[in-house]
C-alpha cells in the first residue's frame, strides 16, 4: 500500500499574560522540529495583519469602547488565522491565544461568546491552559514590561483568571500549573503529544 496520509495535530496554548505561553509555543516549536516535524506557529493577535495590530493597539487603551474593541479584533485576527492556516500541510499547527481571549469580555457576554466559538472553530484534544497565579504574573509583568495593557493590573489578571478557569472546565482543556519552571512545564506538555 502507499504511504499512510499524515494527520494534522492541532495545538492550543492559551493562559493569562505572562504564563509562559509564547515560551512554551516555541519551546514546543523546538522540540517537533529536532523530531522532523513540519510545525506552523501562530500567536496572537498578530503583527503581520491589519486586525492583529488594532487588537494590539486598543490593548493599550483605557476605557470601555477599547475593551471590546480589542476583544474584537483579536477574535477577528483568530478567525482570519484560521481560515489562512488551517488548512496548510504542516504536521503540526500551534495557535497561541485562542478561544480564552472570550474570557477578557465582560460578563455575560464572555460565556456566550466561548461557546459560539467553541462550536465554530476547529478544537482539540490537545488544548493546554497555562494556569499562572495572578500574583505571580503581575510580578513577570512588572520585571518584563515598561508599557502596561489595559487587562495587565493585578485585579484584572485575578478577574480574568476566575472567568478562563471556570471556562477551560467546561470544555477539554488540560489545565498546567505555570507557576512551576519552564522545563517541567514543557515536559508535561510534551508527554501529552
Amino acid at each position: 500500500m502507499g504511504e499512510a496520509c499524515k494527520q494534522l495535530v492541532f495545538i492550543v496554548i492559551d493562559g493569562l499574560d505572562a504564563s509562559g505561553k509564547s515560551t512554551q509555543a516555541l519551546r514546543l516549536c523546538n522540540f517537533l522540529k529536532t523530531k522532523r516535524k513540519t510545525v506552523y506557529l501562530r500567536i496572537h493577535p498578530s503583527k503581520d495583519n491589519f486586525l492583529g495590530v488594532k487588537a494590539k493597539q486598543f490593548l493599550y487603551l483605557k476605557g470601555k469602547s477599547a475593551h471590546l474593541a480589542s476583544a474584537l479584533f483579536y477574535m477577528l485576527d483568530v478567525i482570519r488565522s484560521i481560515l489562512l492556516y488551517s488548512w496548510r500541510k504542516y504536521d503540526y499547527i500551534i495557535f497561541v491565544r485562542y478561544l480564552m481571549g472570550t474570557a477578557y469580555l465582560p460578563s455575560p457576554l464572555d460565556r456566550i461568546a466561548y461557546h459560539f466559538f467553541a462550536c465554530i472553530v476547529p478544537t482539540s484534544n490537545f488544548m493546554f491552559f497555562l494556569d499562572v497565579h495572578p500574583e505571580e504574573a503581575d510580578r513577570r509583568i512588572r520585571q518584563a514590561r515598561s508599557k502596561m495593557e489595559m487587562f495587565e493590573s493585578l485585579e484584572e489578571l485575578k478577574r480574568v483568571r476566575h472567568k478562563a478557569l471556570s471556562l477551560a472546565s467546561t470544555d477539554k482543556w488540560r489545565i498546567l500549573n505555570a507557576n512551576k519552571p519552564m522545563e517541567d512545564i514543557e515536559k508535561e506538555i510534551t508527554k501529552t503529544l
